[in-house]
């Protein structure tokens, strides 16, 4: 801010705010232009994977390495043409509906009865989209994400009970009616699904892809779409509705998402309960007994709540600013700091909370509890005290009153690592975790599903005696390629490549040798599953991602990742620095959100280091009028705005400015230096060693006549 007394400027001097390089900057300073014009379709690109592939397939494999430098047994032939045939067995998993394509079969395997592997399924079609958006084929995944959300719009009835207009169905199948000699889709909500679970993760699958496709093509037509954005609007009614719950978590059924089994867990040993408890009358011993065995996938499983934060995500970039979008937009950023908050310190397991929760005291009550849940320390499984290194963590299956799952469930903790649910200590402890308990969670094929298995006892009350799974095997700790390319994914963005680069490398072993099974099973995935299906599609897919996003990782670039940080600069009138800070805002999904934040980041500094006349310098043009305006912002700005007005009735005066970019920089280079922290930092009468040359730039400008 400057004169009169002091200045604080928002990104650049106080100038907070920023964000880098994503498709919301431009010189329009209004905000509703800026977001609702339509964006260019870049229609320029490289090569394609399999053109690629072609090329390699021309040269000689003598002599040659793997491709990505690694000492693998696979030559660059071998890997080469392992990649041609998954890519000749994805084409051939394609389905068509009136001559276009709309997704990809489950599995080819026609030597067992097919039951619904022969449908398209929402949630193993996003590898097989994933791919062709990297091999510049986006026709498939435009159609598919249409003919889902015409699906969406039936009406869904189970016996007597109709489902909410919202949900999105599992999967669907394309029949020729031989009536009317035409074809015709059949979709299934869940009434044809084991259990008859409506699938909570459809909805979320297809907002990410929805954005997936947005950010590929450069397009946003589609999304944009009356028909999106009313699809949108009812999934996040779904989710976002007003209930019970006292958690931002979303409860769920068992069977909802890639779990799709009776897979809870329970907390005492059955013998310990029979041996070692008392019961006056047998009706109490029985609610007693159920209240112990549910928990696991029922209640608020990871791999839904880590969905459900990415879609919310991507949502927040997708909603046009209409009306009914800026009430939707303002309910999803209160949701994304509650259930953020709620995930990292309740989910979050490492050393120190594990011995925490071991000390834990029980029957607390008030605000100050600190077993906030109620958990009984000898519900701890004896298992997780040698399976948790001394450097690691990782966000547990379940958390609900007074009961934890703590088992490890692969495919949460990478979406939440890629959605940045967990901040860049989680997400660098979690890879910790996979590499110091490599046997444990890759073994000989990537990567078990969940750990540990249930056994014994466990699995016959819990699952019912499943045959399906068995220890082991399927969704109870069995071995699932299709995993490769989240694996992958996180490893990229974590900057640990080289985990990837070991995983693929054993699955290119046996994948294509045993004709890409659906699973494995064994301890270390040794076994083709019991009941796998061969050509499994997204054991296909999920391989051919992995790949490209290690051969060129700008794949994975997100433009929702570098809109975390502010940067502040307090001077006095003379341009002298009083202080400096960066403060990460790693929910935040919007650059004028951020904007904002920087601004009341920059006034709390302000009156912490006890400035009273102070000017805010902000270069985004749409803040500083809304901080002038006396009307009250109904865009998703407005709690920060309004917080930002109320801290600046502190001062004996305030100013809000505009000022253009280049006087801006300082607090610009803080915030590039925020995005690399998780944690606040602050520096009085200095500024962070990178930025001082831009100080002295800035009082030489301000010197010269």
């Amino acid at each position: 801010m400057c004169p009169p007394g002091k200045d604080v400027s928002q990104n650049g001097n106080i100038k907070t705010l920023e964000s880098v390089g994503t498709i919301f900057e431009a010189e329009d300073p209004d905000v509703l232009q800026i977001l609702e014009r339509a964006r260019a379709i870049n229609v320029e690109r490289n090569r394609s994977f399999e053109e690629r592939i072609d090329h390699f397939e021309g040269l000689s494999p003598h002599g040659r390495r793997s491709g990505f430098n690694t000492p693998g047994s696979h030559t660059c032939f071998e890997t080469q043409a392992m990649v041609a045939e998954a890519w000749e067995n994805l084409r051939r998993s394609t389905v068509y509906y009136r001559s276009q394509p709309v997704g990809t079969i489950a599995a080819m395997d026609h030597s067992v009865e097919e039951l619904n592997y022969d449908q398209v399924f929402v949630r193993d079609f996003v590898p097989s989209a994933l791919a062709f958006l990297m091999n510049g084929e986006e026709e498939i995944v435009k159609n598919f994400l249409l003919k889902t959300l015409h699906l969406q719009s039936w009406e869904k009835r189970i016996d007597q009970f109709k489902l909410g207009e919202g949900v999105m169905p599992a999967s669907f199948k394309v029949i020729h009616n031989p009536v009317t000699n035409c074809e015709i889709l059949i979709p299934d909500f869940g009434e044809s699904a084991i259990g008859r679970v409506a699938p909570v993760d459809s909805g979320f699958w297809w907002i990410i892809l929805l954005r997936a496709y947005t950010k590929h093509t450069g397009d946003s037509s589609l999304a944009e779409l009356p028909d999106c954005q009313r699809g949108m609007r009812l999934i996040l009614s779904l989710c976002l509705s007003e209930a019970f719950d006292t958690f931002p978590t979303l409860l769920c059924a068992d069977g909802c998402c890639m779990i799709d089994r009776r897979m809870v867990r329970f907390c005492l040993i059955l013998n310990d309960f029979i041996c070692n408890i008392r019961f006056r009358s047998s009706s109490v011993a029985i609610l007693y007994l159920i209240s112990v065995l549910i928990q696991g996938v029922y209640g608020y499983p990871i791999e839904i709540q880590a969905l459900f934060f990415m879609a919310l995500r991507c949502a927040l970039l997708l909603l046009k600013q209409d009306q009914e979008g800026k009430e939707f937009m303002e309910r999803i950023v209160k949701r994304l700091h509650a259930l953020s908050y709620h995930m990292r310190n309740y989910f979050w397991l490492d050393l120190k909370q594990l011995n925490d929760i071991y000390r834990y005291k029980t029957e607390e009550y008030s605000h100050t509890a600190v077993n906030k849940f109620n958990v009984i320390p000898d519900s701890l499984p004896d298992w997780v005290f040698d399976f948790m290194p001394t450097r690691g963590g990782y966000f547990i299956g379940n958390v609900s009153p007074a009961r934890m799952d703590f088992r490890w469930f692969c495919l949460g903790n990478c979406v939440a690592i890629l959605s940045s649910l967990a901040t860049p200590e989680q997400a660098s402890a979690i890879m910790d975790l996979i590499e110091s308990r490599w046997e444990e969670l890759v073994g000989e094929m990537p990567l078990k599903i969940c750990y540990p298995a249930l056994e014994s006892h466990e699995w016959r009350i819990v699952t019912g005696c499943d045959p399906k799974n068995t220890r082991w095997s399927y969704h109870n700790g069995g071995s699932w390629p299709v995993l490769l390319w989240l694996l992958t994914a996180a490893c990229i963005k974590t900057g640990r490549p080289q985990i990837a680069r070991r995983a693929i490398e054993l699955a290119e072993n046996r994948l294509s040798k045993d004709h890409w099974p659906e699973y494995y099973d064994g301890k270390v995935g040794r076994y083709i599953g019991k009941q796998a299906r061969k050509l499994q599609t997204w054991s296909i897919s999920g391989y051919l991602v992995a790949k490209m996003m290690l051969e060129d990782p700008s794949h994975l670039e997100s433009d929702a990742d570098k809109l975390d940080s502010s940067g502040v600069v307090v001077r006095d009138s003379n341009e002298l620095v009083l202080g400096s800070c960066f403060i990460p805002a790693l929910t935040v999904m919007s650059p004028f959100a951020a904007e904002a934040l920087a601004a009341l980041y920059g006034l709390r500094f302000a009156l912490d280091l006890g400035c009273m006349h102070v000017v805010l310098e902000s270069d985004s043009l749409t803040i500083i009028s809304k901080l002038r305006s006396v009307v009250d912002d109904l865009f998703i700005l407005r709690p920060y705005i309004a917080d930002a007005r109320l801290v600046s009735q502190a001062f004996a005066s305030c100013q809000f400015a505009f000022t253009p970019r280049s006087r801006n920089e300082v607090a610009h280079c803080l915030t590039h230096l925020g995005q690399d922290s998780a944690v606040e930092m602050f520096w009085v009468e200095e500024v962070p060693p990178q930025a001082f040359a831009l100080v002295q730039a800035d009082l030489r400008c301000s010197e010269s006549p």
